[in-house]
């Protein structure tokens, strides 16, 4: 597999009238094209750090990015991020919030682009909504409309920061179920940030485990559960209990068996 996303022993302070705090140390780490990437670790320990470093919203102490070999300095739309909540504008339409990053990037008059919307919008069920405003959907319908939004611009990954956590349980688990299909669909890399063990253990061929902070990796894990499974029947799978015990233990002992 060609490596997408380089971390090169990235770390951060941060400076406080009590002093300097490290909030990350030397965190190294790939991703390679077309991988479901998961980050978890206690609460606090800098994992949304790490994503807003990779998208050039937060710049590392020490360290760099690489994206396809080149060094991340300023946000780039060849990288998406999506946030914990949908954040659609309430006064814009379905199809103008997934149009957005169009007009931001002056591209709102290219007819091919405009098309490649339309086209998510009718593949992924939201074309019958388009005209209608967030406020209007369930919110399950809001995440996959954000998550449209951010392939919008064609962005060679995915940053997924807990997109899924204002959700009941239930709408988040189909909701993750749609939107593992989306990116996957799309033939998209995806890094996620998440609390949620069983999550990331759904979703992921690989997992990254964090210290508490100053975070430092833990362990990298291989997650060897059934991928021709959907992420909602891959907790059913026979080694998804050892995994989430594996890993639970990892997070509240902070070190390995």
């Amino acid at each position: 597999m060609n490596e997408i996303l380089c971390l090169d022993k990235i770390s951060l302070t941060y400076h406080t009238k009590q002093g300097e705090i490290t909030a990350l140390g030397n965190i190294t780490f790939n991703v390679f094209e077309g991988e479901f990437v998961a980050i978890i670790g206690p609460s606090g320990c800098g994992k949304t750090s790490i994503l807003s470093i990779i998208a050039g919203l937060l710049k590392p102490s020490n360290g760099k990015v690489l994206l396809r070999g080149n060094e991340v300095l300023n946000p780039s739309p060849s990288i998406g991020y999506m946030l914990q909540k949908d954040h659609l504008f309430p006064w814009r339409t379905i199809q103008k919030n997934a149009l957005l990053p169009l007009e931001i990037n002056k591209a709102e008059n290219d007819g091919e682009k405009r098309e490649k919307v339309e086209l998510l919008l009718k593949k992924y069920g939201l074309w019958q909504f388009r005209k209608s405003y967030p406020n209007q959907l369930s919110g399950g319908m809001r995440q996959r409309a954000a998550l449209i939004r951010t392939l919008a611009s064609s962005p060679d990954i995915l940053l997924l920061d807990e997109p899924f956590s204002a959700l009941d349980y239930q709408t988040r688990l189909n909701v993750c179920d749609d939107v593992y299909k989306i990116i996957k669909s799309e033939k998209k890399t995806a890094l996620l940030v998440t609390h949620d063990i069983s999550e990331a253990i759904a979703l992921a061929d690989r997992i990254i485990v964090l210290t508490d902070r100053p975070s430092k990796i833990l362990n990298i894990h291989d997650i060897d559960t059934d991928k021709t499974l959907s992420p909602l029947h891959r907790r059913e799978d026979k080694g998804f209990s050892k995994w989430f015990e594996r890993l639970w233990r990892e997070l509240n002992n902070g070190k390995n068996d």
